[in-house]
């Protein structure tokens, strides 16, 4: 039971817990800073019950293997590519939210409001979804840092497929909102989520 005592483990853990931290807090204050505190809700920190149990998931995973299977989380060539991902995807997040400004929401837009505008430069030149394409980086780096095996699929295949159905929702109202302007941008540009078009 020491192992979770361990430098490994005391590394691991402080920088997935910093990750979180810095997440949501930088959505949060993102938000204040573009909407407005009184357009701001709690739910702008991205925290719901299924995130949750994803978490203590990862951890329940981590404790475990680090208890039984130390050697799992010794690969510090793994972790240090999953901390590369998890700023990665947090700058593209972070990109995608500063580029889009009012534009971007958490929630999905099915009217349009008067300074919703199509993006299309910036990061969105690139990707048309930058955002989701970041949290996914950073949601499956945060577990490759920790050097969980089991975590890292669930993640990956549990976020694609929220964001494969969220996309044709979210691209169905945006189509409406900008007519054929979006078509070409969506024919041009991929989405940024791999399988997704």
């Amino acid at each position: 039971m020491t192992e979770i005592l361990s430098y490994t483990a005391c590394r691991q853990l402080s920088q997935m817990f910093l990750a979180i931290l810095f997440f949501h807090t930088s959505e949060y204050i993102l938000a204040m800073a573009i909407h407005g505190r009184s357009n701001v809700a709690l739910s702008s920190l991205l925290i719901s019950t299924h995130y949750i149990l994803a978490m203590i998931f990862s951890l329940a995973e981590y404790v475990f293997e680090i208890v039984f299977f130390p050697h799992l989380k010794e690969y510090w060539v793994i972790s240090n590519v999953g901390l590369a991902l998890v700023v990665i995807g947090e700058v593209i997040r972070k990109l995608a939210i500063l580029t889009a400004g009012h534009a971007f929401t958490h929630l999905i837009r099915i009217y349009q409001h008067e300074d919703h505008h199509l993006i299309t430069h910036g990061i969105y030149r690139y990707m048309r979804h930058p955002g989701y394409s970041g949290f996914l980086i950073w949601s499956v780096g945060t577990q490759i840092m920790l050097c969980n095996p089991i975590s890292v699929v669930a993640f990956a295949v549990v976020v694609w497929r929220f964001f494969a159905r969220r996309i044709p929702y979210e691209e169905y109202f945006l189509r409406r909102f900008f007519k054929r302007y979006y078509v070409e941008y969506a024919r041009k540009v991929g989405s940024g989520i791999p399988f997704i078009n």
